[in-house]
């Protein structure tokens, strides 16, 4: 492809800003005679709230208001209308440990917080359930009364005839995998500025890397019209799902505190706060039943998934429905049944973290398959060949069993790709031990959709405004959250425009101005917002080479612009720059103001999150991955030496962008493998600051490398899928394949940890041998 600044290697265009501390982050933002707001939080775990007496802390000097549940009027809010259970602050009740019970607003940081300690609230302390499993149990405490089973979602979905093709299988397993629960881990905790002007509008300053969910959140909390609701969206401290895709206790608290008073309040969560209180990846115990013929061609999936919700519902329908709906790709798959139970407990609520849902399931299918092969006796690569789905010739699908929509797959294209790589063609070449540390190499196969949806409102716009000296401003609503997707979409309007990628300047979000988006989640702005900025671009295109051509008395279609110049296809020698041709567009006749609009479309049958039946997305990338590692058999101590993703992501417009998303995602699911998780205990979490909570560091990061796999899928802009969430699926299951590998032990829950290592070798009569 003759691209002119598509998959050109270019540095992010908020760089510089990033680099230089200009970028201003939402806790960066202040205003005359502002606020600060605190929250007080629950001691309990799950209590009645008999009463709340804030007279003590009104009367304390500097407070200017104290909020509670019921300054919301029992407003509530969630994923769908059947499951709007979460209120600002907690009503009548306490679902989990530091649940928000009340706000204040004070002079300053000290003032607030003090004043929180003399609220004082009576509780009448109920029993708690902090496993899912027993929370399902009969008798178990019910978290809420609309659910006395305490499972807040539930699918059942049975494709094919499962039970026919495990008695007509030469082997069936079943086994018990789990996942746990694992933080975003990015940097910025949550933090607002918010002011509710004398007018009736609100306009907020916020960290969220959705902002058009907080700004219908605050519309239907505050019953305004959403033209009366502003967010503002400051540079990103990073995303990854979850709480900055969503509001907390403090982003309420702040804009009531703000009606209260008249004046602007801020609130800033410790990062404390935020490792005890914010929303977390769900964690995930999968009873996965998979039957093979005798050559290891897969012939049924049978997976129950119960999901831990923590205390409300929050965006669980679609982890849920991503989790299921995940089974029958990349492998070919005539039958499946799927049984999921997201159920509620008394822990912190759990929601969309990267590698949203489809990471539980791929992981536990991916090494149950391994497991299949090693008792076939049958390579673990050639497994997953002979059962990977071909890509799609051009012009045609595969549909899987549960309609699932594939115009490319380079699932083969990217196993082969390892195959042909020394660090697994060679593997057995390369020493197996070194002293006590025993090195393993290990596979995997995964897919991730891309472009994801939800229900209601999906659309992406953009718009582009010509100047006269011909450089370009980009409007969209799509937030770059730290994924680079600014840059792409610049990149995606220079090349429609032909202009250089210096001259278009992408504008920050706000919802005053910015056409209406439904936020950044699964991997899909660069798909639809770059679908939204090739049409606008396209309909600037069309008014310039219109322009050009009256100028020169030729056809439109005989125009070219390119590098910001603009000539003759015909005759390059014709030419002039593209600022003298906007100045001519502009100022001709009466003048012109040259612009576009574009949105994007779907064009996919409706989602049916009942039967499982459809596309959760445009698209799906592929991803296969070699991991080197080695495990020291005496401590358990794992070093990660080596990462190869062969990643489907159809092309990438920034090849180094892309690079990086892929970089991060696998780390960050190295980190999910063998580091993280929360340690929670009777609904305590016990490690919550970044001293106890054990992410990868620099030190731990195993050298990667990436290869492309091209595919140009049809849906996506100039070719494009998804990049970053497919290579966070990708890596856990790696791991655990490189550390049986290495050991000889499956280990079916994450994390792998040195202790958990060191168990399993001692009862497999392997320890410090």
């Amino acid at each position: 492809m003759d691209y002119a600044v598509i998959g050109t290697r270019v540095p992010r265009v908020d760089a510089r800003e990033k680099v230089t501390g200009t970028a201003k982050y939402a806790a960066d933002y202040s205003l005359p005679g502002m606020l600060w707001c605190k929250v007080l939080r629950s001691p309990v775990v799950h209590a009645k709230i008999l009463n709340i007496d804030t007279s003590k802390a009104e009367r304390l000097p500097g407070v200017k208001a104290v909020i509670t549940a019921k300054d919301f009027g029992g407003w509530t809010w969630g994923f769908m209308a059947t499951t709007r259970d979460e209120p600002p602050l907690a009503m009548g009740k306490v679902r989990y440990l530091h649940e928000g019970i009340a706000g204040v607003a004070a002079i300053d940081e000290e003032v607030a917080e003090a004043a929180t300690e003399l609220i004082k609230v009576d509780y009448e302390e109920l029993p708690g359930v902090f496993d899912p499993e027993e929370a399902m149990k009969p008798g178990a405490p019910v978290i809420h009364d609309y659910r006395p089973n305490n499972v807040s979602v539930e699918y059942h979905w049975n494709y094919g005839d499962v039970e026919k093709a495990f008695a007509e299988s030469y082997i069936v397993r079943e086994d018990r995998f789990s996942t746990g629960r694992v933080t975003k881990g990015y940097l910025e905790p949550p933090a607002s500025l918010a002011y509710y002007d004398p007018s009736g509008s609100i306009t907020v300053w916020a960290a969220k890397q959705s902002p058009y969910f907080h700004y219908r959140h605050l519309a239907a909390c505050f019953r305004l019209p959403l033209s009366k609701v502003r967010v503002v969206q400051p540079y990103i401290g990073g995303g990854f799902g979850g709480t900055k895709n969503d509001s907390v206790a403090g982003d309420f608290c702040a804009v009531m505190a703000s009606k209260k008073t008249g004046k602007p309040v801020k609130f800033i969560y410790s990062q404390e706060e935020e490792l005890m209180t914010s929303k977390r990846r769900h964690a995930m115990i999968t009873y996965s039943k998979m039957g093979a013929t005798k050559d290891g061609l897969l012939t049924a999936v049978q997976a129950k998934v119960i999901a831990e919700g923590g205390g409300y519902t929050a965006i669980g329908p679609l982890s849920m429905y991503l989790a299921g709906a995940s089974i029958a790709i990349p492998y070919k798959l005539a039958n499946f049944k799927y049984d999921g139970y997201r159920v509620f407990t008394n822990n912190p609520v759990c929601a969309a973290m990267r590698g949203h849902g489809i990471t539980h399931t791929r992981f536990a299918h991916d090494l149950q398959m391994e497991m299949i092969a090693e008792e076939l006796g049958i390579d673990f690569m050639e497994m997953r060949l002979r059962n990977a789905i071909d890509n799609p010739k051009p012009g045609t699908v595969y549909r899987t069993v549960n309609d699932v929509t594939l115009n490319t797959c380079g699932m083969k294209e990217a196993l082969t790709a390892i195959k042909e790589d020394p660090i697994w063609a060679e593997r057995e070449h390369a020493p197996k031990r070194v002293g006590s540390t025993s090195f393993g190499v290990g596979i995997s196969g995964t897919a991730y959709v891309g472009g994801a949806r939800q229900l209601g409102h999906q659309s992406c716009a953009a718009v582009i405004r010509l100047c006269e000296d011909g450089t370009a401003n980009l409007l969209t609503g799509a937030t770059d959250c730290g994924q680079g997707s600014d840059t792409v979409l610049c990149m995606i309007a220079a090349e429609e425009l032909g202009m250089k990628l210096d001259d278009v300047v992408i504008k920050r979000v706000d919802t005053a101005y910015t056409p209406c988006d439904p936020g950044s989640y699964g991997s899909r702005v660069t798909l639809l917002a770059g679908q939204a900025t090739q049409i606008a671009a396209a309909e600037v295109r069309k008014q310039l080479a219109e322009a050009a051509a009256k100028t020169w008395n030729a056809k439109p279609e005989e125009i070219q612009i390119r590098n910001s110049v603009v000539s003759l296809k015909s005759n390059p020698d014709k030419s002039m720059t593209l600022e003298n041709l906007a100045k001519i567009a502009s100022y001709s006749g009466s003048g012109a103001v040259i612009m576009g609009k574009g949105y994007s479309s779907y064009g996919l049958e409706p989602l049916d999150f009942k039967t499982g039946a459809g596309n959760g997305g445009t698209s799906y990338s592929f991803t296969a991955q070699a991991t080197r590692l080695g495990v020291d058999l005496e401590t358990g101590h794992t070093t990660v030496t080596d990462f190869l993703l062969a990643h489907d992501c159809g092309r990438p417009l920034n090849p180094i962008g892309a690079e990086g998303q892929n970089e991060g995602g696998a780390v960050q699911g190295l980190g999910q493998a063998i580091y993280e998780e929360f340690i929670i205990d009777q609904g305590h979490t016990r490690n919550s600051t970044f001293l106890d909570y054990k992410m990868p560091r620099s030190t731990d990061i195993p050298d990667i490398r990436i290869i492309d796999i091209i595919t140009d899928d049809p849906n996506g802009p100039y070719g494009a899928k998804e990049a970053s969430e497919g290579s966070h699926v990708s890596a856990p299951p790696s791991v655990m394949s490189a550390i049986h590998d290495a050991t000889g032990i499956w280990f079916k829950e994450q994390p792998v940890t040195p202790e958990k290592i060191v168990k399993a070798l001692k009862e497999a009569g392997k320890w410090g041998k």
